[in-house]
């Protein structure tokens, strides 16, 4: 069995679950119409005009960066790393990858070619780059960045064999369903708090005469979130930690019991927009864009996913906080779910410029930079809530913080990226079909142990 990345926590997250989802619930429906707006309304200073760290001069040096990043989030990325440049004077080239960038990057090793530093989304693949002997260890600098910056929990998940490999620099609130605020008004939908009040708001928007969710099975990843989400609220944190160690098996009844309990969502067509055929040809920015498009007769009433789902709702003219608004993903058990994810800068050509790049994406100067620019959270706790553009980021930002070590890490991100990272195979593929037939619960769960059995080498 391979030893678990999950954070390990003391008995306490359930009770930190409850906090964190109760804060959710009562922030992120209480932003008003203003919230799209830029204003510092703390009346803070700007943040990304100060410099907390110390960086070399590093005149003629030259850095490639990779990751799959692409439309306003590698836009509002380049901008930290015209920043790096800035005060270092070292040309920085962004690196487009494809997903699994663990492959892409295999390619560029073997081609002699690697990039200097990659953003690495799964401790799954930060623990292959180690294994394959790619990733180097962060150095004094950055190590001492994280330590004051982050905590132990987002320190420890960027770790192999007790070494700094990974800065944590973007975090995901994985744990939330975005509405069309009309659809809701004018079907009488209120925001639920529990599973069985979500299949009732469901049901109320299908007879209101639209569809009641959007979902992008093109992209497998967005169905494990749906499992994750389920399978931690209903199976509880220690079992989450099992089965994302590998330590039960995938047959384990739990997993029947949370793939029974998606059935009642993904087994009613006419709950999906396309219904399942549909989804699985919906990538997912469009899952999001066709929920706020459309006035009040979108394709779609709601979508689940993270707090990046901000970045393509302002691809739209729809408004977060007015159009667009958000509710914690409903409790399912006892409690409702917390699961975050996140990308780490990982150094794979150890060089004095590539070390200083980790130093500056660990330091809040970098992530100040990017808050501001909106659809993006940080889990460094140095970073002022008042860098965040509107109130709706702001809450999930300090709720994150607050969480401290009490969340739980994206299972599939934790595991080997053949099984949790891969398209069209392992658990992207296997969730794929389950969508395309919910009936068959014990064929997928019987799919999934193979292949993770594979993967894990067990």
């Amino acid at each position: 069995m391979r030893t678990s990345n999950t954070i390990r926590t003391r008995g306490t997250a359930r009770a930190a679950a409850a906090i964190v989802a109760g804060a959710l619930a009562l922030s992120l429906t209480a932003c008003g119409g203003d919230d799209d707006g830029d204003e510092d309304k703390s009346g803070g200073t700007d943040k990304a005009t100060e410099s907390t760290v110390t960086l070399p001069k590093l005149d003629g040096e030259s850095l490639q960066v990779a990751a799959v990043w692409t439309g306003a989030e590698q836009k509002n990325f380049k901008a930290v790393l015209a920043e790096f440049e800035k005060r270092t004077g070292a040309k920085v080239t962004f690196v487009p990858a494809q997903d699994p960038i663990i492959n892409f990057l295999g390619s560029k090793v073997a081609g002699g070619a690697p990039p200097d530093v990659a953003m690495l989304p799964q401790p799954g693949a930060i623990k292959q780059a180690v294994d394959k002997g790619w990733a180097k260890p962060l150095g004094a600098e950055a190590v001492k960045e994280l330590s004051e910056n982050y905590s132990q929990g987002w320190q420890d998940i960027g770790k192999v064999g007790g070494k700094q490999y990974g800065v944590y620099y973007k975090a995901a609130n994985k744990s939330l369903i975005w509405y069309n605020t009309q659809v809701f008004e004018n079907a009488g939908a209120s925001e639920p708090k529990t599973w069985d009040e979500l299949l009732t708001a469901a049901q109320t928007v299908y007879d209101s005469g639209v569809t009641p969710f959007s979902v992008g099975g093109a992209d497998g990843w967005t169905l494990t979130d749906w499992f994750e989400n389920v399978y931690l609220s209903q199976a509880g944190p220690e079992k989450y930690d099992q089965l994302a160690a590998h330590e039960i098996k995938w047959t384990d009844p739990s997993v029947k019991e949370a793939l029974t309990t998606l059935a009642q969502i993904w087994g009613k067509k006419d709950y999906i927009a396309g219904g399942a055929k549909g989804a699985l040809q919906t990538e997912f920015p469009a899952s999001v864009t066709q929920t706020f498009t459309g006035g009040d007769q979108p394709k779609a009433g709601m979508v689940y996913e993270g707090d990046f789902v901000q970045v393509n709702i302002g691809e739209t003219k729809a408004k977060v906080g007015t159009d667009a608004k958000v509710f914690p993903f409903p409790a399912v058990g006892g409690d409702a779910p917390v699961v975050s994810g996140g990308d780490a800068a990982v150094i794979l050509k150890d060089s004095k410029a590539a070390q200083a790049l980790a130093t500056f994406l660990a330091s809040p100067d970098a992530a100040t930079i990017q808050a501001k620019l909106g659809g993006y959270l940080s889990p460094n706790k140095s970073v002022d809530a008042s860098a965040y553009p509107n109130d709706v980021q702001r809450k999930m930002a300090q709720a994150l913080i607050a969480a401290g070590d009490d969340f739980r890490f994206d299972m599939s991100d934790q595991a080997p990226q053949a099984f949790g990272g891969t398209p069209g195979k392992g658990e992207w593929k296997a969730l794929q079909d389950f969508l395309k037939n919910p009936k068959d619960i014990a064929g997928t769960q019987a799919k999934l142990e193979a292949d993770a059995s594979a993967a894990y080498g067990d």
